[in-house]
């Protein structure tokens, strides 16, 4: 078990989903329930996951949770594609949101999970 806290993924991972707050406050109110709710879930779900994977005993499980992290990312990844082209988001929240997004799916979480795998064979 390893403390969340010290897992750069985890910090850019939070910071990602306060953002994610920040963008959605100015969605449409009749999107509270529906885009607001989804974007934030997946958001704040990438950060859990990280979590939740740094409490489990072994390195598989460990990665599995980080893969779950990564899913949760691509949600997110689209759920911003879908309010940008809704109007919800400008360009530059959208850039924003997206480059954040695949920094930790493509590169932080993709490379902690091989890392993982390595150490486990």
């Amino acid at each position: 078990m390893q403390d969340f806290r010290e897992l750069r993924v985890w910090e850019k991972a939070h910071r990602l989903t306060l953002g994610v707050y920040k963008a959605t406050r100015a969605f449409p109110p009749d999107e509270l329930y529906g885009l607001t709710s989804q974007m934030r879930r997946a958001a704040a779900s990438i950060g859990a996951n990280i979590c939740e994977g740094c409490g489990r005993e072994t390195r598989p499980d460990f990665a599995r949770f980080l893969q779950n992290a990564a899913g949760s990312s691509s949600e997110l990844e689209y759920h911003a594609l879908l309010a940008r082209d809704l109007g919800y988001l400008s360009t530059t929240e959208f850039s924003d949101l997206t480059s954040d997004v695949c920094e930790i799916k493509r590169i932080m979480l993709s490379g902690l999970i091989q890392r993982l795998k390595r150490a486990s064979a």
